[in-house]
């Protein structure tokens, strides 16, 4: 087996009960259980024209702008599952457009990231299946390798293992690991029962963030 140019299988997955129940929480509030330290970056964002992304991830690592082992994923990649390229963030070909985006939805793929350029974005937006990028150019990709399916990658230093929880909104992307899901759902579950129990107090003309004037005279604020 050539190291830099390989197919791999996904020896584990998050199960689908627990991806079921991701897709009820706010990306920002599963980010916020992980201490605010992860995140795919900034520069990926959601091309779709709305639609909770979810799913256990089948990982490439692509040459830039060469899409050979991203149309393998698509091949072998299960239903549910979401492929994640890493294609190093760079934008001067577009990995996939229309065509592929249709043949993973047909599959039955939770959804496609591209740390890099995807084109027909116009017809992309106009659907639901999710498609995160960094950026969008008309200019089409090789077909040449090298490449590998099911290995390690990093986007922006988020690390993602085959089988890792993927999930996005339009605030942005996030991996979750296999072992730790289950607990992460836990706490973002109930930060987000919080929040929501917070909105309807503003709703009802309450003011709930009496803690700002106790941490401001706990600092040592005048004037409070």
């Amino acid at each position: 087996m050539s190291i830099g140019f390989r197919v791999l299988p996904v020896e584990r997955r998050v199960s689908a009960e627990l991806v079921s129940q991701y897709r009820d929480l706010p990306v920002a509030n599963v980010s916020d259980a992980m201490n605010r330290m992860f995140a795919g970056g900034a520069a990926l964002r959601p091309m779709h024209g709305g639609g909770i992304l979810a799913g256990p991830a089948v990982t490439v690592k692509a040459r830039p702008g060469d899409n050979l082992m991203l149309h393998r994923a698509l091949d072998i990649a299960q239903p549910g599952d979401v492929v994640v390229v890493d294609a190093g963030g760079d934008l001067t070909n577009a990995l996939i457009g229309e065509l592929m985006v249709a043949h993973a939805e047909s599959r039955g793929l939770a959804g496609i990231v591209i740390f890099g350029a995807i084109r027909d974005v116009a017809a992309i937006r106009a659907g639901t299946f999710p498609v995160f990028a960094a950026g969008v150019t008309h200019r089409g990709p090789y077909k040449d390798g090298p490449g590998e399916v099911n290995v390690p990658i990093a986007i922006d230093g988020m690390v993602i293992h085959p089988g890792d929880l993927i999930v996005g909104d339009d605030d942005g992307l996030l991996s979750v690991g296999i072992d730790e899901a289950q607990a992460i759902y836990e706490k973002a579950s109930a930060k987000h029962a919080a929040e929501t129990a917070q909105m309807e107090k503003i709703r009802r003309g309450e003011n709930p963030r009496a803690w700002v004037v106790e941490t401001l005279k706990r600092l040592g604020c005048e004037g409070v």
